[in-house]
């Protein structure tokens, strides 16, 4: 009994009790009749409930005047035991797809209710509106395979569908700057913080921040999230290597800074001396800044003018802004990264360097991603060819 009862935590943080697949007895089939309940205040009340559950039964008035449980119920349950087995911004990712995508549908239907007829035309409809449906239908399968486990169903209707075939795949055109382009940005940046010199501590402080911040994605070729998790103490400015250890990651109270995703991602770089020194030259007026906020020096690389570290949202804008002032179209910030990468080939970079260098778990990730970029090179490098085998 004790098992079938325990005091569970509520997605607000609230605690409660519930009792888990509770046996009722057989139905006229022969099969077994479980239940679970949840969402009661104390113990004594869900025994309460679960007393009058199997009175009900008994007197055969238990299919007539008791619910059957919620996809969204049995979702909760499932929910409190996955969050455990991943990492904070797994979970959270997880929670916004069944927000957003799978409990819209499902979630106050009863799980006895959902058949495969119903989960065939929303898998159709998820194929239709999301490339990667896949995903939402992994998840609500999940949690219907958490129902026959509890024994409120006998199987799940998700293994049977048919898995929509997509028409082609869509063409993912990667958003990138060429060297040129990087050149006319960094040459705009040169100029702003130039002719910032003799303003306002404020808007020198963000004229070097932009071209601290942009200088080192184009030229490191980091993720954003790396780039705002970095310390001074990354920098090993004499040898002119750069230690990528750790990223920015959202979780439900905000942002933390966590270890990189794979292994791979933790990587040590060589930098180009001009861009050390534009850190360097950035790390003084930042604790300029500070002191005149009276703010305690600090490690944190890429802050506002308190030492809040800046977050992905920030500089997304502070990117859209530098590429409008330049007439260029909007790459975001991961199109620093495709530049970088871009560079590296054009420059004669191995995929095999490529790949250390970006932290790419695998080569076959760079080749996938930078198909585009190495069929450009080839074909240069054949036009070489012919120009210096013209015969």
């Amino acid at each position: 009994m004790s098992k079938t009862f325990k005091q569970y935590q509520k997605q607000n943080g609230t605690k409660a009790w519930m009792f888990n697949s509770l046996y009722l007895g057989m139905d006229d089939q022969g099969k077994q009749v479980r239940v679970t309940r949840r969402g009661f205040p104390t113990q004594k009340a869900a025994k309460l409930e679960a007393t009058k559950l199997k009175a009900a039964f008994d007197r055969g008035e238990f299919n007539k005047k008791t619910p059957d449980n919620s996809f969204q119920e049995i979702y909760e349950l499932w929910f409190d035991s996955y969050k455990k087995t991943v990492k904070e911004t797994t979970y959270v990712a997880t929670e916004r797809t069944f927000r957003l995508h799978i409990l819209p549908t499902f979630g106050e239907i009863s799980i006895s209710k959902i058949d495969m007829k119903l989960c065939q035309k929303t898998v159709n409809q998820w194929a239709e509106e999301f490339e990667h449906y896949n995903i939402m239908l992994q998840y609500a399968s999940k949690v219907m395979d958490y129902a026959v486990h509890l024994e409120l169903i006998v199987k799940n209707p998700f293994l049977h569908i048919i898995r929509p075939k997509k028409k082609g795949p869509r063409e993912k055109k990667l958003k990138f700057y060429t060297k040129d382009q990087i050149q006319t940005i960094m040459a705009h940046l040169d100029n702003k913080a130039v002719a910032n010199k003799n303003s306002s501590l404020y808007k020198k402080y963000f004229s070097e921040f932009d071209r601290a911040l942009f200088r080192l994605l184009a030229f490191s070729g980091m993720r954003s999230g790396e780039a705002l998790a970095l310390e001074y103490s990354d920098f090993n400015f004499e040898d002119k290597l750069l230690s990528i250890t750790k990223t920015i990651t959202n979780t439900r109270t905000g942002y933390t800074i966590s270890p990189p995703k794979t292994p791979s991602s933790n990587r040590v770089i060589p930098m180009d001396e001009k861009t050390m020194q534009i850190i360097k030259r950035w790390q003084l007026l930042q604790r300029k800044m500070l002191f005149s906020n009276r703010v305690k020096a600090i490690d944190g690389v890429f802050t506002d003018v308190y030492g809040e570290r800046m977050i992905r949202q920030d500089i997304y804008q502070r990117a859209n802004r530098l590429a409008d002032a330049n007439k260029l179209h909007r790459v975001g910030v991961h199109g620093y990264r495709h530049s970088h990468a871009s560079m590296l080939f054009e420059a004669g970079a191995t995929m095999k360097e490529a790949q250390v260098r970006l932290g790419h778990s695998s080569i076959e990730m760079t080749m996938n991603v930078y198909t585009h970029v190495t069929d450009k090179v080839k074909a240069e490098t054949v036009e070489k060819l012919i120009k210096f085998a013209n015969f």
